[in-house]
């Protein structure tokens, strides 16, 4: 069966979507933000002579009671103004630093498994499965490992023969390789094996709380942060019911509540996860209903517009496939699913962040991150024919697929 998707590029300046047909196999890549550097070298920095003593001059004339009120909207003015206006639209920077942990652990694992040893000793460029076999190592975990590290400009990628074979870059060569003279390999070694481990301990004497809750905390940050570009990815406004499926602390929902009023948007997710959702994340006035039940192995409430976000990366398509027919058997015509992930691009080349996340999924799950081809012939075998992609530019994409 022939795939026919047509893909749309979100806009962030217009607020609108640019649909085009493409073949199956093209994809829009979002557009890049580049951050301008806070403080440019021709301006003086917060912390130069000149504003210094601008402020020492101020303090003669000004009464002390005002002073650091007075001074405290100086600097914030002054960093506001230096502050890259895409990083107050969205916080790209802020993420990387946040996901850093990830960007370390996937260095230190290469480090340990003998990756950079391998093709620095083997002088010509290797294919995961080549790697994998070297290091007995899992051929998807070395692949997925070798495209992060290539996102993180540590190793190359060249395609020989419809084949990626990777290969070291001189930095890499000289820091990460252990026969290097200048080898950091030991040092990293001990940060991965010794320290690292000790940081989850960090919090331990602050307090402790659950993992589900602390794990519910994570979502409702993201979704505080991306939600209001998911809603708006595509105009949902036809959908007079939504119920978002695995919603956990219902952030998503509020945002799609706020964005369409006339619908009525419901979180359907475990017993134990509602009673969580209510206990510590519910709102005054809540515009968004809670229902318990499990969409794997019970029934779903009926919906025009049902809503998996970041669900189907946690599964293996055997376990996806059966969800999403059952969704598109629910669904009367003209309904849909809308789904939410951190989408590789078709190359699987990036974006960086994606290729870190697919990591993260297989240390912490069954799934993996994919392209939108992946899950357009998902969709398509469930049943779905109508199906849209959109490239947001943040952290996470958007498919409608509708029946």
């Amino acid at each position: 069966m022939e795939e026919s998707v047509s893909t749309a590029l979100y806009d962030p300046e217009q607020r609108c979507l640019s649909p085009a047909d493409v073949a199956p196999t093209s994809w829009l890549k979002p557009k890049l933000a580049i951050h301008p550097r806070i403080l440019s070298a021709s301006q003086p920095s917060i912390g130069s002579t000149q504003p210094l003593l601008s402020r020492r001059q101020n303090r003669v004339s000004v009464d002390p009671k005002r002073r650091i009120h007075i001074e405290t909207q100086t600097v914030t003015a002054v960093m506001a103004e230096h502050m890259s206006q895409s990083e107050l639209d969205y916080p790209f920077r802020l993420l990387e630093y946040v996901n850093g942990f990830r960007v370390s652990k996937a260095i230190f694992s290469a480090c340990e498994l003998g990756v950079f040893d391998l093709l620095l000793k083997s002088q010509e460029p290797l294919s995961a499965e080549r790697v994998a076999r070297e290091l007995s190592a899992n051929v998807d975990g070395t692949e997925r490992l070798l495209d992060a590290l290539v996102g993180l400009e540590i190793l190359e990628v060249e395609t020989t023969d419809g084949k990626a074979l990777y290969s070291s870059t001189d930095v890499a060569n000289l820091y990460l390789a252990k026969g290097s003279s200048k080898s950091l390999h030991d040092m990293i070694i001990y940060q991965s094996q010794t320290i690292y481990p000790l940081w989850n301990n960090l919090l331990d004497a602050v307090r402790s709380e659950e993992e589900m809750l602390k794990f519910m905390g994570l979502m409702n940050n993201s979704w505080i942060l991306d939600g209001h570009d998911i809603a708006t990815a595509f105009s949902l406004s036809c959908f007079q019911t939504i119920v978002d499926l695995g919603g956990c602390t219902g952030a998503l929902a509020r945002e799609m509540a706020k964005v369409y009023p006339s619908s009525s948007v419901t979180v359907f997710d475990l017993p134990q996860v509602v009673e969580t959702a209510r206990k510590h994340f519910s709102q005054e006035n809540d515009a968004v209903a809670f229902q318990t039940g499990d969409f794997f192995s019970g029934e779903l409430p009926d919906a025009d517009l049902y809503v998996l976000a970041r669900v189907i990366h946690d599964w293996p398509e055997e376990k996806c496939l059966p969800l999403l027919k059952k969704i598109y058997d629910t669904c009367k015509p003209g309904g849909g699913t809308l789904v939410v992930e951190a989408m590789l691009f078709e190359n699987r080349r990036g974006p960086v962040m994606a290729q870190i996340f697919s990591l993260n999924m297989l240390v912490q799950t069954e799934g993996r991150e994919r392209p939108p081809s992946e899950y357009v012939h998902m969709l398509n075998e469930a049943g779905f024919q109508n199906v849209q992609v959109c490239r947001t530019g943040k952290s996470y994409d958007a498919i409608l697929a509708i029946k």
